[in-house]
């Protein structure tokens, strides 16, 4: 984003920052499907050093200097053979609205994402955004629905949100078409709002980034302040992980936010997974909230025949 703090280096910098694919018939790149062995993942911190960083990140609250930070954490496992067939399986999580896979040379990237950072259709810009998480059963239902603190976190970044779209050149007023809607994401319970302006002039796709990326519930806010504190913070980069992949046509764009999202650089698999902080978020809860974020991709990278951990 400009005039953001820059971050620390991406963990997977063999993978292009943009990457179109006009046309594509039969299979590409050259990660061919064929065997695969998973090696044991390696987290780029400790879940002890996640909880300092989302106790620092509250800490800045406190100090005034944001109002909330996301804070993610990355992990990597090595792999031998060819790790398609499991990236094919991430993509088919339930619940994800962008679920594919995109391959080049010596790289591949999956994503189960039930996120659309934008969508441009039938006359209006839409952006949905995703905050608050907990298990999807029923008491987890009730949780999230009675959850102040989710409650708060999530109509922060829709007050974000709509200040993005505000502002666009060529929309209209801003409303929230849905707010904290509960949906299902694998073994997720999910609060989602809709956010929308219709299309009243000339719209530009650059405009449309500009305004939009990087997503505010994978920032925080206010956006420049979060991102300060999240190159503060973060031990590596997100690199591919919390971008935009999705669909680009005449009068059409509708891209989605790459959270649940595993990239493959040829050597290693790499994931990421975090969450909103505000004052009263526990350090250990918020742990325990991104291994459950990734709980569900580490189990589709492994089920399906021939998968199996190194021992």
């Amino acid at each position: 984003m400009s005039g953001a703090a820059p971050g620390a280096a991406t963990p997977v910098p063999g993978i292009p920052d943009v990457y179109a694919v006009v046309y594509v018939h039969g299979p590409s790149g050259d990660l061919a499907p064929g065997e695969f062995e998973l090696g044991e993942w390696t987290p780029s911190w400790t879940p002890a050093e996640h909880a300092a960083a989302v106790s620092s990140a509250r800490e800045a609250i406190g100090r005034g200097d944001v109002y909330q930070v996301n804070v993610v954490g990355h992990t990597s496992a090595p792999y031998a053979g060819s790790p398609l067939a499991a990236l094919h399986r991430v993509a088919a999580l339930p619940g994800a609205r962008y679920g594919g896979v995109l391959t080049g040379p010596g790289w591949a990237l999956a994503t189960a994402s039930p996120e659309t950072l934008v969508e441009v259709r039938g006359g209006r810009v839409i952006t949905r955004p995703i905050k608050g998480t907990r298990p999807a059963t029923a008491e987890g239902h009730r949780e999230l629905l009675a959850s102040a603190k989710e409650r708060a976190e999530h109509v922060m970044i829709v007050d974000l949100s709509r200040n993005d779209l505000a502002r666009l050149p060529g929309v209209g007023p801003v409303t929230v078409d849905e707010l904290f809607a509960v949906r299902r994401w694998s073994g997720l319970w999910q609060a989602e709002s809709v956010v929308s302006a219709p299309v009243t002039g000339r719209l530009d796709l650059t405009d449309v980034l500009r305004a939009l990326v990087p997503g505010g519930s994978v920032t925080g806010a206010p956006k420049l302040a979060a991102l300060a504190e999240i190159a503060r913070l973060e031990p590596v980069g997100r690199g591919v992980s919390m971008a935009a992949v999705g669909w680009i046509g005449p009068a059409y764009l509708d891209l989605g936010l790459t959270i649940r999202t595993v990239a493959a650089d040829g050597e290693r698999l790499h994931a990421w997974a975090g969450g909103g902080i505000v004052w009263d978020s526990d350090p250990t809860a918020e742990v325990a909230e991104a291994a459950a974020k990734l709980a569900p991709i580490k189990a589709a990278l492994l089920s399906y025949p021939g998968g199996k951990v190194s021992a």
